[in-house]
């Protein structure tokens, strides 16, 4: 009985070991990422869902600066002036325009993708893997809502760099997305107008103006 104890206090201070080293790295991560001016990242996209049998891969890239962004991924663009979203669409000539509400914000979007951890989980220490020379450290975080339509992510940081390299997230229909890091660039020269979407520019075009 003492034996079986002494097993399960042993068991639960590894687990609180492992949930604080996974803690302090994410803070490293975080504080990394908000020390610089602008962040650009071109990277690999994958969805995964072999119930469906559905394999999607594609690649894209986007810019950060504080909560703004430019995403292009699949022939979209999306711009984020921090109070509106603009979608963009060159195949069908039309921009979407929608109020960005905070309250509705519970999916990783590119503002929140290299912070987004810092609320709503609980973490522990994953395996760590040798890619191409690089040390990858996974942590898995599970969402603390119960309610919560994502299972789980696996977050995986560049020791070194304290860059995020790879996340991974199932959700729990079994669909899992995939984002590789293929280039983290840093204070790169970003044009002023870089966040700032030109409505006449497009209505010049041609382009339907679609208000949300």
């Amino acid at each position: 009985m003492k034996k079986a104890l002494i097993i399960c206090i042993a068991f639960f201070a590894t687990a609180m070991l492992q949930a604080q080293d996974a803690k302090n790295l994410l803070k490293e991560v975080s504080a990394k990422a908000k020390s610089y001016d602008n962040i650009t990242i071109d990277f690999k996209y994958n969805l995964n869902n072999s119930k469906e049998n559905v394999n999607q891969e594609t690649r894209g890239d986007v810019t950060l600066q504080g909560d703004k962004y430019v995403l292009n991924m699949l022939g979209t663009t999306r711009v984020f002036d921090g109070k509106n979203i603009y979608t963009v669409v060159p195949e069908d000539e039309e921009v979407t325009i929608s109020k960005y509400n905070p309250l509705d914000d519970k999916e990783i979007t590119p503002s929140k993708m290299l912070t987004f951890y810092e609320k709503g989980y609980n973490y522990k220490m994953d395996i760590e893997q040798n890619i191409k020379g690089r040390k990858i450290q996974f942590i898995k975080l599970i969402p603390i809502d119960p309610k919560a339509e994502i299972k789980d992510i696996l977050l995986g940081i560049d020791v070194q760099t304290k860059h995020i390299y790879k996340l991974i997230q199932t959700d729990a229909n079994g669909t899992k997305y995939t984002l590789t890091v293929n280039s983290f660039k840093t204070n790169q020269p970003v044009s002023k107008t870089l966040f700032t979407f030109d409505e006449a520019k497009y209505k010049k075009d041609g382009y339907y103006i679609n208000r949300i």
